[in-house]
C-alpha cells in the first residue's frame, strides 16, 4: 500500500516513532476513537459505511492516514469519500491545497484494503479536526451469491507503505497527531473494527423494535427535531457509547434504528439518514 500524497506522506513520517531520530511527544492521556461502522447488505446489493472519529483532543488533528482491510472475495469497494468532517474549509488556508486535495482515499482491489489520508500544512490550527463525526464513508457492493450470515470484517491497521520515500522502513503506526515548534506530536488512537453481514438484520437486543415505526424520531421521544440527528450522529462517531449497546443511558437503541433509518438507499443507520432528517426539519423535502 502506498499513498500518492507526498504531504501526507512526509508528515506522516515525521509521526513515524520508527522513522524519527527523536522520538515524537506522545499526547500524554489524549487518545483518538476511530470507528468503522456495521451494516447488512444482501448478497449483489450496494453497502455504505461510515469511519468516524471520536474523542478528539481540544488541540485537533493535523494529520491521519489509516487503512481499512476487508475480504475482497465477499466485497467490492467503489470508492472511498470524505467525511463532512473534513470538509472544514482547511482547503482554502492551505496553498498544498492546489496541488493535491487535503483528503485522498484509494482502493486496492487486488489486495483487499482501502486507505483515507487527510492532512493539512496550515499553522492555523481552528482549521485542524477538532470535532467528533464522519471521517470518511467507504461504499460497496456484496458480490453475488454470498451466503446470508456471512461477515466480512472491516479492520483498521496503519497504511503499508515506505515511512517517507526511499525509507526502507514499513511504516507500521497509525499516523495521528500535529507538528508543534518543529516537532511531531503523536495522539494514541482506539480501534473499534466494523463489519458487514451479508443477509436481513438481525437485532438482538432488550428493547426489540415494534411494528410501529415513527420516521425520524431515532431518540423515541415521540417528536421529530434536531436531537435526532444529533443521537444518530454520536451512534455512528461513538458506537461504543451512543451505540445499540452503548454505556450511555441515552444510547440509540434499535426502535431508534429502525425510525431512524430514513433513506431508502442504504439499508441501516448511516450518515444520509441524519442529513434527510435535517432537510425534512429545513422544510427542503417535504416527507421522510
Amino acid at each position: 500500500m502506498k499513498t500518492k500524497k507526498v504531504v501526507v506522506g512526509a508528515l506522516a513520517a515525521m509521526l513515524s516513532l520508527s522513522v524519527c531520530s527523536l522520538a515524537p511527544a506522545v499526547a500524554a492521556g489524549e487518545t483518538v476513537q476511530i470507528s468503522v461502522g456495521k451494516v447488512n447488505a444482501k448478497a449483489g446489493e450496494t453497502f455504505s459505511v461510515d469511519v468516524s472519529l471520536a474523542d478528539i483532543p481540544s488541540t485537533g488533528i493535523q494529520c491521519l492516514d489509516f487503512a481499512v482491510t476487508y475480504d475482497s472475495k465477499v466485497l467490492t469497494i467503489d470508492k472511498v469519500e470524505a467525511g463532512a468532517l473534513v470538509k472544514n474549509g482547511a482547503d482554502s488556508k492551505d496553498a498544498s491545497a492546489s496541488l493535491a486535495p487535503l483528503f485522498e482515499g484509494s482502493v486496492n482491489s487486488s489486495e483487499g484494503w482501502v486507505s483515507a489520508a487527510w492532512s493539512t500544512s496550515t499553522d492555523d490550527a481552528s482549521y485542524w479536526l477538532k470535532s467528533d463525526g464522519v471521517f470518511c464513508t467507504i461504499t460497496g457492493k456484496v458480490a453475488s451469491g454470498v451466503a446470508d450470515g456471512t461477515v466480512s470484517d472491516l479492520k483498521i491497521v496503519p497504511i503499508n507503505r515506505e515511512t517517507y520515500s526511499k525509507s526502507g522502513v514499513t511504516n507500521k503506526e497509525i499516523s495521528c497527531g500535529y507538528e508543534k515548534d518543529g516537532k511531531p506530536v503523536k495522539y494514541a488512537t482506539t480501534l473499534n473494527n466494523g463489519s458487514v453481514t451479508v443477509g436481513t438484520i438481525v437485532t438482538t437486543t432488550t428493547q426489540p423494535p415494534t411494528n410501529k415505526i415513527v420516521r425520524g424520531d431515532a431518540n423515541c421521544d415521540g417528536g421529530v427535531d434536531m436531537s435526532d440527528v444529533v443521537l444518530i450522529m454520536q451512534s455512528l462517531a461513538n458506537p461504543n457509547k451512543y451505540g445499540l449497546d452503548g454505556s450511555d443511558s441515552k444510547h440509540i437503541t434499535a426502535q431508534g434504528q429502525a425510525n431512524g433509518d430514513v433513506d431508502s438507499d442504504v439499508k441501516g443507520i448511516t450518515s444520509n439518514d441524519a442529513l434527510k432528517i435535517q432537510k425534512w426539519l429545513l422544510k427542503s423535502i417535504s416527507e421522510l
